[in-house]
């Protein structure tokens, strides 16, 4: 497998590593960034955490107007160009921005379906008189976005919509019917981006403003968590809106709905990251404040695993996210240098590196899911009780694993892309594939350990995982061929074993540049305790993933040779993890439960 790549193709990081002083990581931020940062941290602080519990009661004409604040700031333009109302920032700053959004509870709900999928389709797909009449108005929030998808009877199966627009006699408008459900901004937006199937067929995109004749809105939904989000059905009743609102091209709207999702699953992983960033600082704070039997809970061995733990999680989740981000950014810059518009280039970036954004949005889901409950349960009944934050923060994270896809299919997805790219020769993985099946034949050296590498032992384990998992996949596609996509558990184990190797190694990566900084030693020695017990635990995860599905789809000699292959390639070497969990929840509790800041 070759190293010292200046930029991975997307899914190439299972056969292929970067140079690890290559990885943007977020101890890049330029000092704008930072002073961006600063003035979101401001704004969070001052503007929307005091009036979290008014957002949660949807006290009328708040949430709208906080979003105006937030266009004035900057926040809803960043990606948006100059010559269009935005300030076009580079793709690294709006990480940064979705990051510290992410801090926000429902408000993010709100500003994340405003500026991504509310958005970007005008950016993307408009056509220039499009883009000069909304744009403007969504970089100031003066114009509120929606974005109109789900049905009744089509949710992940986008294409079953039944909503449908026919042209009028005179050719001059189109007629929608239909209704959508789960419309994030439904209540307060100006402007809904509409999927329906034109003559009952051609699944089109269109543009249609709140005040058309025949559109109207069904009552606020009752909702699990982000309750301070406006979530209600939208129904068309023979609604008119001329042939210039057609979005993009007639019968290609699956082009607007997949290609912003790419994005989409991307901001969903860093908002969610800032997250968990939130809500650890404040189980801190709690176990440090709390007393029981005479002392801080923050003393006990259990209390400090959860803080740990949660900080390891959180500590994987953005090094991954700030590595694709960069990843993302080198993209557009070399589509732009060819000639691209930077929006079309940011768009056939993401596409770049769709498996990448499938993946984060899973796994930074469930670490905020984890994180969240481990909030609760350090809280104790406090956590149970509403009038502390562990509660909402708890209800709220659980969407994230259905939004932008649900885990499942993103499981899915992810694999069945990187399979293809594979079949169409974009990434080679058939000769390292072929390479590993000789290897599980060959006699296995022993390894010297490097008393000088810090992460000798880890390095392995990352190149190992490769191998493992092409062993694993490599022979579930050869059994089944092209009928892999009906064997949904095998591809949800391989789709996990991928989660953790992406992880893991980008953590690594992130370490390494940290080892080699002019960092201060308890940063360097705390990203090493973080990468060790990362590593080790999803060397582990990884074995038992890649057994399950041996297990299901070999059997005999077969069987017997894969699962000594996959031994041989997930052998970790005994590893102290409570001393090392116990280091780094004492450092969070002198910092307050600040990681790596």
């Amino acid at each position: 497998m070759s190293t010292n790549l200046t930029n991975l193709k997307g899914g190439e990081f299972l056969v292929n590593s970067m140079n690890f002083a290559d990885i943007y990581t977020p101890e890049d931020l330029t000092e704008d960034q930072i002073l961006f940062k600063s003035a979101i941290e401001d704004f969070v602080k001052n503007r929307i955490l005091p009036n979290i519990q008014k957002i949660d009661k949807q006290e009328p004409g708040l949430t709208p107007k906080l979003m105006e604040e937030a266009g004035e700031l900057g926040v809803l333009g960043a990606g948006i160009p100059e010559e269009y109302g935005g300030l076009g920032l580079d793709f690294n700053t709006e990480t940064v921005i979705a990051e510290n959004l992410g801090k926000t509870n429902s408000f993010s709900v709100s500003v994340a379906a405003h500026s991504g999928i509310g958005t970007l389709p005008i950016l993307y797909f408009g056509t220039e008189a499009q883009k000069t009449k909304y744009l403007p108005g969504l970089a100031s929030g003066h114009i509120k976005a929606a974005y109109c998808l789900t049905e009744p009877d089509s949710g992940s199966d986008a294409l079953a919509a039944k909503t449908r627009a026919d042209l009028s006699p005179d050719g001059t408008h189109y007629i929608i019917n239909g209704q959508k459900m789960w419309i994030t901004n439904g209540g307060f937006a100006d402007m809904f981006i509409v999927f329906a199937k034109i003559d009952g067929k051609d699944f089109t995109g269109f543009i249609v403003d709140k005040d058309t004749e025949g559109l109207t809105l069904g009552p606020e939904e009752e909702k699990l968590g982000i309750k301070g989000s406006s979530t209600r059905q939208v129904f068309f009743n023979n609604v008119k809106i001329p042939k210039e609102n057609v979005l993009g091209e007639i019968g290609k709207g699956h082009k607007i709905a997949f290609n912003v999702l790419n994005i989409g699953r991307y901001k969903l992983c860093a908002l969610v990251m800032g997250g968990c960033k939130a809500v650890l600082e404040v189980a801190t704070h709690y176990a440090i404040d709390r007393h029981q039997f005479g002392q801080s809970i923050a003393n006990f061995g259990a209390i400090k695993h959860k803080l740990a733990e949660m900080a390891i999680r959180t500590f994987a989740c953005e090094s991954a996210t700030y590595k694709t981000s960069g990843l993302i950014t080198n993209k557009i810059s070399e589509l732009v240098a060819a000639g691209k518009s930077k929006p079309q280039a940011k768009l056939e970036a993401a596409e770049e590196y769709a498996i990448e954004c499938a993946i984060l949005k899973v796994h930074g889901s469930e670490t905020l899911d984890y994180v969240v409950d481990e909030n609760v349960q350090i809280h104790g009944g406090s956590g149970f009780s509403e009038e502390y934050p562990a509660a909402r923060a708890y209800r709220d994270a659980r969407i994230n694993r259905i939004f932008e896809g649900t885990n499942e299919i993103n499981r899915l997805l992810l694999v069945g892309m990187l399979l293809k790219k594979a079949l169409k020769g974009t990434i080679d993985i058939m000769t390292p594939a072929l390479a590993v099946q000789k290897e599980l034949t060959s006699f296995a050296g022993f390894d010297t350990p490097n008393p000088d590498d810090t992460f000798h032992n880890e390095k392995k384990y990352i190149a190992n995982a490769k191998k493992a998992i092409l062993m694993v996949a490599g022979a579930a596609v050869q059994k089944y061929t092209t009928e892999i996509e009906n064997e949904q558990e095998v591809m949800m184990d391989v789709a996990d074993m991928l989660i953790g190797l992406y992880t893991a190694e980008s953590s690594l990566e992130r370490a390494q540049q940290i080892l080699q900084s002019d960092a201060p030693a308890h940063i360097k020695s705390i990203s090493t305790d973080c990468v060790k017990v990362y590593t080790y635990s999803s060397i582990e995860d990884l074995a038992k993933s890649g057994r399950e599905a041996i297990n299901y789809f070999a059997s005999g000699d077969m069987m017997k040779i894969m699962q000594m292959g996959l031994k041989r390639f997930t052998t970790t070497e005994p590893f102290d993890s409570i001393s090392a969990r116990r280091r780094i929840a004492d450092h969070l509790i002198e910092t307050g439960g600040i990681l790596m800041d």
